[in-house]
């Protein structure tokens, strides 16, 4: 019973943390749906796979309810948490639905929208088979998927090597930590914009930067205040881009997701709030 579930946990937390933002509202779904999974009679069950996915999809939609709610009181930039995705997507769609930018674009649509988006983009879901999730009919559900991609239509998709986004981020990080202005903004791309999530936790910046020019000079500051505290800075893979862990001693205080396509820097999504680092400093303390 257990073991058949684990089988599908994976799929499970992917599909969960791209309707919701947050790993760890994410795995409490999954554990909700494990619960209702333990008290099933499973020789109803046709299909587990697609059970499960019906469940945990109408506890997402609940949660996502209360969490717009919230996130409407949110003060300064909106992010999702991150997380650590060292394993790559299997495609070229799954590794974009889970990317930063694509996220907070999902913050535009209702739950419903959001529902069909994923399943349908990043785990291929036909339209029949997101009806039965959704108790809908599959004429509907192509409407509102058609809906759902003109309201986040502008998304541009990065493709780059993993290698070349680590060449580009490690240029990065010596320039702004030289204090190089004129290299930050060679790196960075005309129109690039920084975001900083500190939902009023701690001190960020609580209007986007834009620009290659102020972009340069923020990042600079920033190196130069992360010197001066002893922050060290690691190299990691999140949500699916090239990333940069801030830590202090142990403890993780901030996650820079660096969006780019090899050669410029597009976009700079730093989450500094402590509750929406837990979750990844959980992932980091299992290692």
């Amino acid at each position: 019973m257990a073991e058949e579930f684990e089988g599908h946990r994976q799929r499970l937390f992917g599909l969960a943390y791209r309707l919701l933002g947050s790993g760890a509202e994410a795995e409490d779904a999954v554990q909700d749906a494990y619960l209702r999974w333990y008290a099933a009679d499973r020789a109803l069950i046709a299909s587990p796979e697609g059970w499960l996915a019906k469940v945990l999809t109408n506890l997402c939609l609940d949660r996502l309810t209360s969490a717009r709610a919230r996130r409407e009181q949110y003060m300064g930039p909106w992010l999702p948490e991150p997380v650590l995705t060292d394993e790559p997507a299997e495609t070229a769609e799954q590794s974009e639905s889970i990317s930063m930018a694509f996220l907070v674009m999902l913050e535009r649509l209702t739950p419903p929208e959001r529902a069909v988006l994923v399943l349908r983009e990043a785990f291929s879901y036909g339209y029949r088979e997101i009806a039965d999730v959704l108790d809908l009919s599959e004429a509907n559900c192509r409407q509102v998927h058609h809906r759902a991609r003109q309201r986040v239509s502008g998304q541009r998709r990065f493709d780059a090597s993993a290698e070349s986004r680590r060449l580009i981020v490690e240029r990065f990080l010596t320039a702004a930590t030289n204090g190089d202005l004129a290299g930050l903004e060679q790196l960075l791309a005309a129109d690039v914009v920084a975001w900083a999530d500190g939902g009023g936790r701690v001190s960020a910046a609580m209007r986007p930067v834009s620009g290659a020019v102020k972009v340069g000079r923020y990042a600079a500051g920033l190196a130069e205040r992360y010197r001066e505290i002893d922050v060290r800075l690691v190299y990691a893979e999140v949500n699916g881009e090239a990333a940069l862990l801030a830590s202090i001693e142990d403890r993780l205080v901030a996650v820079f997701v660096i969006q780019t396509d090899g050669e410029r820097i597009h976009g700079l999504r730093n989450v500094l709030n402590p509750e929406k680092l837990a979750y990844l400093a959980g992932q980091l303390a299992r290692r």
